[in-house]
């Protein structure tokens, strides 16, 4: 499984971004996705997660400007990101894993499979 995250870069307060996150493999319909991001020097943070069915959690932090979305045609996964706060720098992370039951999580510990990262400054 590789995943291959992509969309990051420097916008301003209060602009957007959309991350994707591409995954070769020949299950991605199957898997539990999710976007976690970590600041240097602190624990990475749970952002949005979609389950194969396609229902969706995400933090609080975030709820109401970043949405999560997979296309199973593309086995690609997104992060539609609103209104961009300075808070939400970090690196953003692509993560999958698989279980016999559609599930969604935002802990880092329910994900085996992980991207390099992409990061995001808004400043």
């Amino acid at each position: 499984v590789q995943l291959v995250e992509s969309g990051g870069g420097l916008v301003q307060p209060g602009g957007s971004l959309r991350l994707s996150c591409a995954a070769r493999t020949g299950t991605f319909r199957s898997a539990c996705m999710g976007w976690i991001r970590q600041v240097s020097g602190k624990e990475r943070e749970g952002v949005a997660g979609i389950s194969s069915v396609g229902t969706t959690t995400y933090a609080d932090t975030v709820k109401g400007r970043f949405t999560i979305s997979r296309d199973n045609a593309k086995n690609t996964l997104y992060l539609q990101m609103n209104s961009l706060k300075p808070d939400d720098t970090a690196m953003y992370y692509c993560a999958a894993d698989w279980t016999p039951r559609p599930f969604y999580s935002l802990r880092e510990a329910d994900y085996g499979y992980w991207g390099q990262g992409t990061q995001v400054t808004v400043s």
